[in-house]
């Protein structure tokens, strides 16, 4: 799968320190960085009038550069910077400008607005001055474009800083993703988002951005055992089981069982519905992959069942009630597994395994640690930890998601890609994306089967 690491701001120096210890300069780097910045702001810009907004760091030295390659471009450029340049860096990239600086931008009127006037490493406030700088010159222009991270946005943490700060059409990230590329809060301040390589290298302990899987069509000899089994544990509510298991059958494992006793809905015809005991179905040692928890309920029936999954499952998914439903000595078995909890979910399961953090995405870290387990954990930031620390983080997706049963599809999908491939944690980044491009093949006000119907169309997009 396409994966991007996401850096603090404290990676990302590290990151262009592995350039420096290679004989790049700081000057060079800026070049390299700003350069790629300039090429996407002069497509956007498309001939217009640009204004460029420079601080006193290195980010106010890539505004410079920027300013000049787009001038040299042919386009009409004005740069204002309030502060003197302090990096030797900075001062070397204002002093090829060679043109006008202003200090105020009172009277400055353009089309497009490039902010450089703070970057990643910003951590206070912005002065009332320049945050009214900034304010005015975002009304005055149409279009406005943000260079690594808007001014006054923690690159760690996607916090405003400063209160009303602009909106952002554009936001280009240098070299790598930060935080703030990645989270739910800022987003809407950053407008499109496009990432410019510099050509930084793999920094330990980083987080990823999830992208696109690279799926693979079954082989020229491939039958349904070979490309996986997973079966669906059925309950009181069979409805949500279903729906699991409808999106299990398109995320590319070769044979779906649901397990369910007694009454169950209408069922597709190419669901096989398996109503012996759980203890008797369990026992095909076939089964590559357990989905359960959609509908099960909370009884003492539910954790009996539970209990069966773990004791025989070779890998397991557990979704809803059963997360309320679990404790750590129910996994005394070392087999794959994935939780996929929402906030209440997440917290029930942080008090079950003595988990104390803050976030979602910290809970999930310190609860995958503890645990042992693979854990997605799903909301406007959607976060997949594995016990050995890796942090998946997924891209935005179709709010429309916010709807009964979405949950359920996602729990089929992930459990449909550990059943054919087995590694819990690239099935469960593998699910999230699926899980959000079925939505936005869906469109608007899509219903659960809607979604689990779309998730064949989504996988065809990874081939």
């Amino acid at each position: 799968m396409t994966i991007d690491q996401v850096l603090t701001a404290e990676q990302m120096r590290a990151a262009e320190q592995q350039l420096f210890d290679r004989d790049m300069s700081v000057t060079d780097l800026m070049e390299i960085a700003a350069g790629g910045a300039a090429q996407w702001v002069l497509r956007i810009a498309a001939g217009r009038s640009v204004t460029v907004l420079s601080g006193p760091g290195n980010n106010g030295g890539d505004g410079y550069v920027i300013a000049r390659r787009l001038r040299e471009a042919g386009l009409r450029v004005t740069v204002v910077a309030p502060i003197l340049p302090k990096t030797p860096a900075a001062a070397t990239a204002r002093n090829a400008w060679k043109g006008p600086v202003l200090t105020s931008g009172g009277n400055v009127r353009g089309e497009v607005l490039v902010d450089c006037l703070f970057g990643s490493g910003l951590a206070r406030p912005l002065s009332g001055e320049h945050a009214l700088l900034l304010r005015d010159l975002a009304k005055s222009h149409a279009i406005r474009i943000a260079i690594d991270v808007p001014s006054g946005i923690a690159s760690d943490t996607g916090e405003a800083l400063t209160e009303r700060l602009p909106y952002f059409d554009v936001t280009l990230a240098l070299g790598a993703w930060k935080f703030a590329h990645c989270l739910a809060a800022p987003r809407a301040r950053l407008g499109t988002q496009r990432l410019v390589r510099i050509g930084v290298g793999r920094i330990d302990g980083s987080a990823h951005r999830i992208g696109r899987p690279k799926i693979a069509p079954p082989a020229f000899d491939a039958h349904k055992y070979t490309r996986g089994l997973c079966a669906v544990v059925g309950g009181p509510m069979p409805g949500a089981a279903v729906l699991s298991a409808m999106a299990a059958m398109r995320a590319g494992a070769g044979y779906v069982k649901l397990l369910a006793q007694g009454d169950a809905p209408s069922i597709p015809p190419g669901l096989v519905r398996y109503g012996a005991a759980l203890e008797t179905a369990l026992g095909d040692h076939r089964i590559d992959a357990v989905l359960i928890g959609p509908g099960l309920g909370r009884d003492d029936t539910a954790r009996e069942r539970l209990q069966e999954v773990l004791g025989a499952a070779n890998s397991a998914v557990l979704d809803a009630d059963v997360l309320h439903l679990l404790t750590p000595d129910q996994l005394a078995r070392e087999v794959p597994l994935i939780a996929t909890p929402h906030d209440g979910e997440l917290d029930a399961l942080c008090r079950a395994f003595s988990v104390i953090a803050e976030g979602r995405m910290d809970k999930a870290l310190a609860l995958a640690r503890t645990s042992g387990m693979v854990v997605l954990a799903k909301g406007p930031d959607t976060f997949i930890a594995a016990p050995d620390g890796r942090l998946g983080i997924a891209p935005p997706s179709s709010s429309w998601l916010s709807v009964a049963g979405s949950g359920d599809v996602l729990a089929g999908i992930v459990t449909s890609r550990l059943a054919h491939g087995g590694d819990a944690f690239a099935a469960a980044c593998e699910g999230v994306w699926l899980h959000s491009e079925a939505a936005r093949l869906c469109g608007a006000a899509f219903t659960p089967d809607d979604l689990a119907g779309a998730v064949s169309g989504a996988v065809a997009r990874c081939l």
